[in-house]
């Protein structure tokens, strides 16, 4: 069983003890999240999909870890005028383990 959930505006497929890094999301580690917006929830052949969701479903996760996702390299340029900016940026993310899955 799996469902396709929506958070911080992106979409990430789960399954029942999976880890998944999603942008941040308030909270402490060992502490509950439910993920309110599923678009998808698929069991073998029995495939439930939402305009744009469920209602309804619930997906139920604890939060592992918040920390810092990899360094992302932003170097602007601007050619024949000596204009060079180089900065650096590191998105919070959350690190959640996936305990249920409710249709």
């Amino acid at each position: 069983m799996y469902a396709i959930v929506r958070s911080g505006g992106k979409q990430y497929r789960v399954e029942e003890g999976a880890l998944v890094s999603v942008d941040h999301l308030t909270g402490k580690a060992g502490e509950t999240v439910t993920l309110a917006d599923i678009l998808v929830i698929a069991d073998g052949d029995d495939v439930k999909a939402g305009k744009p969701a469920l209602g309804g479903a619930k997906v139920t996760a604890e939060i592992v870890a918040q920390g810092k996702g990899p360094k992302i390299q932003v170097f602007r340029y601007k050619n024949k005028t000596r204009q060079r900016r180089a900065r650096g940026h590191r998105q919070s993310e959350t690190t959640l383990r996936i305990t249920k899955i409710e249709a």
